[in-house]
């Protein structure tokens, strides 16, 4: 069952791609916060990039982003901004992990370091949201 936020607008997650631990936390917590709440949608970063998607102008005219970045490298973000997108909101993984006693440490599969880290970026989205 979806649930509605205290924030009744929607917000655009943007999710780091990236083929490292923090990626496939940044995928899975916002496909998760997405699956569970009706207030979020996302937005397919390679697809932006790409230019491939026109309908993305349709979302960032109307809601509101955070980008989800998997690093201080902060590709979404850059990504997003040379589009001239702007990105109301940001969470770096590197540096929400520093206070979270599990890392990741696979790439490609969701151990329970990997679910543990999802649920603490999850988590991390939903205060965000309801500020």
């Amino acid at each position: 069952m979806k649930v509605k936020s205290k924030n009744d607008e929607k917000t655009a997650l943007a999710a780091c791609t990236g083929m490292s631990p923090n990626g496939l936390v940044a995928r899975v917590a916002v496909f998760d916060a997405q699956k569970e709440y009706d207030n979020f949608i996302h937005i397919c970063i390679p697809s932006t990039a790409a230019e491939s998607n026109k309908s993305i102008y349709k979302i960032i005219d109307k809601y509101p982003i955070i980008g989800v970045n998997g690093c201080s490298n902060n590709c979404v973000n850059k990504i997003l901004e040379s589009k001239n997108i702007k990105v109301e909101d940001t969470i770096n993984i590197d540096k929400e992990l520093e206070n979270c006693s599990i890392k990741p440490k696979d790439p490609t599969r969701c151990g329970k370091n990997e679910e543990i880290a999802v649920n603490y970026i999850k988590n991390i989205i939903l205060k965000k949201m309801n500020k």
